[in-house]
């Protein structure tokens, strides 16, 4: 059996409960060791086989997993943040659904919400945005015309940008003719590292401030209104709003 986990975005107790427990009794774990903290590892238990996917290709990959599997060994894929986004995990579900290898997927913390959780802030908020974009902007790996960063941000969504830190000029340039105007945004080198930075701004001198601070990858782009703006506040929490498990106020006066 394998399971995909998400390893969180680098502190270790970011993992979840189910993907520790089953680190632990794990016999074969290849992990993305570019990304993912060696800390995990310290979970396993003793005679564990390791495997750093960093200097392995998708063949080789799949090669060490039919072996393990064939010893009927429980096989951990360890990926960085939640698996499903930018993981690259679809082609090697797709090699093992042909090798008729069973397995399961379990979600992870992105680096997205860390480095929202990182600056204190929340992606949706009522009367400004109640939608988040995870994007990139096309380096080696395309992206689709109609999702060229600049369309994404005439939106005026929240939106969190990975793998992009080092083409930190080319963002700017699209989310500024996308916006229109001036914008909040958010760096977030290694969120939940012990090493993890910030760096705030607009889009008049982000670009200058994650040079000026030797940033080349390993950061969120957040950007945003959300960053820093006046908003309405929920009717979850409204007083005067009824819903199912709560019986609005006629009061207007609060609770002495």
């Amino acid at each position: 059996m394998l399971y995909f986990i998400g390893a969180g975005p680098g502190d270790v107790d970011l993992i979840t409960v189910k993907g520790r427990k089953i680190l632990e009794k794990a016999d074969v774990v290849i992990y993305a060791g570019s990304l993912v903290s060696s800390k995990h590892l310290e979970f396993c238990k003793e005679g564990t086989e390791f495997y750093n996917s960093a200097s392995m290709n998708l063949e080789e990959i799949i090669n060490v997993i039919k072996n393990a599997n064939e010893e009927n060994k429980t096989i951990v894929r360890l990926h960085t943040g939640d698996p499903s986004i930018y993981g690259a995990i679809k082609e090697q579900m797709d090699e093992l659904d042909k090798s008729k290898i069973t397995y399961e997927v379990i979600p992870g913390v992105s680096s997205c919400t860390a480095a929202a959780a990182a600056i204190k802030k929340e992606f949706t908020l009522p009367s400004v945005t109640q939608t988040l974009i995870l994007t990139r902007v096309e380096g080696r790996t395309p992206v689709p015309k109609n999702e060229d960063l600049e369309n994404l941000a005439r939106i005026g969504a929240s939106m969190a940008i990975f793998l992009s830190i080092g083409m930190i000029d080319k963002v700017v340039k699209k989310l500024r003719k996308g916006y229109g105007r001036n914008v909040p945004i958010a760096v977030i080198e290694r969120a939940t590292w012990e090493d993890e930075r910030i760096i705030l701004g607009t889009l008049d001198d982000i670009e200058n401030k994650v040079k000026e601070a030797g940033i080349e990858k390993c950061a969120q782009i957040l950007v945003g209104d959300f960053i820093d703006c006046e908003y309405d506040k929920s009717k979850l929490y409204d007083k005067y709003f009824t819903h199912m498990f709560r019986k609005g106020s006629t009061s207007t006066d609060f609770p002495k």
